[in-house]
């Protein structure tokens, strides 16, 4: 079994008999972000690497792992702790304010910035389907809070949420991660620290 683990700004740590394994998890850079790409070759004579860190990474760290390296009973662990995490989290029970969107993912990316919480990998995979199936519609580009109240979607992202994080099986979670080997860009880095909660 595991030892410890941690999750932190988009990166699992697993403590497991004495060997540490980090698994970085990518997100792709959202859609509208300027990216600045240069082939200018003048700088490249600047850059230096860093041997020191490159070996204490290849020496005590697996970065990076691919997926089909790990094995069934890794990504079991993984989904079951990343399961239990979920579990702990308290669904808000108050409601900030309405927040005008334009999509699911775009009122998904709001509600984790204002409540400062992570959407269940399940959730955001809801998000996104449901952006995609409104593709080739004639009401495609009206915003979406224009047809669905903000109070209504808000309050059916939250609902959609505590049933992932309470009913989600970790051995499906394993299964649905297996299959997709970029499982990781649907899971949220956003690490709230976790409070003991008096019942």
């Amino acid at each position: 079994m595991f030892d410890s683990f941690e999750f932190s700004r988009g990166t699992l740590c697993i403590s497991l008999r004495n060997q540490i394994i980090i698994a970085v998890m990518k997100r792709a850079i959202p859609f509208g972000e300027q990216v600045d790409i240069s082939s200018d070759d003048s700088d490249v004579d600047d850059v230096k690497p860093d041997l020191d860190i490159d070996h204490v990474i290849n020496t005590k760290f697996v970065i990076q792992q691919p997926l089909n390296e790990f094995s069934e009973d890794e990504l079991i662990r993984t989904s079951q702790m990343y399961q239990e995490y979920m579990q702990k989290l308290p669904v808000p029970s108050h409601h900030g304010s309405v927040i005008p969107f334009t999509s699911w993912m775009g009122l998904a990316a709001s509600l984790k910035r204002l409540y400062g919480q992570p959407l269940h990998y399940l959730t955001n995979i809801q998000m996104k389907q449901w952006d995609q199936v409104r593709i080739g519609t004639h009401d495609e580009d009206v915003p979406l809070d224009t047809i669905v109240h903000p109070c209504k979607a808000e309050a059916t992202i939250w609902a959609i949420e505590e049933v992932n994080r309470c009913t989600c099986s970790h051995l499906y979670l394993a299964k649905l991660w297996q299959t997709n080997p970029r499982h990781h860009t649907f899971i949220d880095p956003i690490v709230p620290k976790l409070q003991t909660l008096s019942k």
